[in-house]
């Protein structure tokens, strides 16, 4: 896979609103989840490692409506932005900006609960790849660069990540069915 292909991976989330003192309100959910395969396609499944944020949350990370740049709801280097990684995965609080009417109006359809969900855009530094002997295969993000984390309405994986995927997976049993053909023919020899 291109590592510098910008990647998005979404996560159902329970995404939840708060009005705090001061009237502050925020929205915060789990933007990515540990050790939970998630199926890309069929028979290609990818995880990620509680260690895959360990080097990525010191970054000018945004937080975005359904990954749109002209859309950030926060910021870590502004503080409208909190990320921090548990047991659990990626956790992030997102300080709404009542002065813009696209924030508020989010706040609203999460608190009514027609918008839960999330995903995040990253680069992919360092992963494992497990061949299965059944045919399918896991990478596990080690990992990962965040750029930004976004609530959106329709998680989906990016098609290009996909198809990058897929690439990877002929490629990989390419390699193998050689391998194998190699192997065949020093036991003829």
């Amino acid at each position: 896979m291109n590592r510098e292909q910008r990647q998005m991976r979404s996560v159902v989330s329970d995404l939840s609103t708060r009005a705090e003192e001061g009237n502050e309100k925020a929205i915060e959910g789990y933007f990515a989840v540990f050790n939970s395969p998630t199926e890309l396609f069929p028979g290609a499944f990818e995880e990620i490692d509680p260690e895959a944020f360990n080097n990525t949350l010191g970054n000018d990370i945004r937080a975005l409506i359904n990954h749109d740049t002209a859309q950030v709801l926060g910021r870590n280097k502004s503080g409208s932005l909190e990320l921090k990684v548990d047991s659990h995965g990626l956790w992030g609080r997102i300080k709404i900006n009542e002065d813009d009417s696209d924030a508020v109006n989010l706040y609203s359809r999460v608190q009514r609960g027609d918008v839960d969900q999330c995903s995040f855009g990253f680069n992919i530094i360092n992963e494992e790849t497990d061949m299965r002997d059944d045919g399918t295969v896991k990478w596990r993000l080690k990992e990962v660069d965040l750029h930004e984390c976004s609530v959106v309405t329709f998680p989906a994986y990016e098609n290009t990540g996909v198809q990058a995927r897929k690439k990877d997976l002929e490629t990989m049993k390419a390699r193998k069915l050689e391998q194998r053909k190699q192997q065949l023919k020093e036991r003829l020899r």
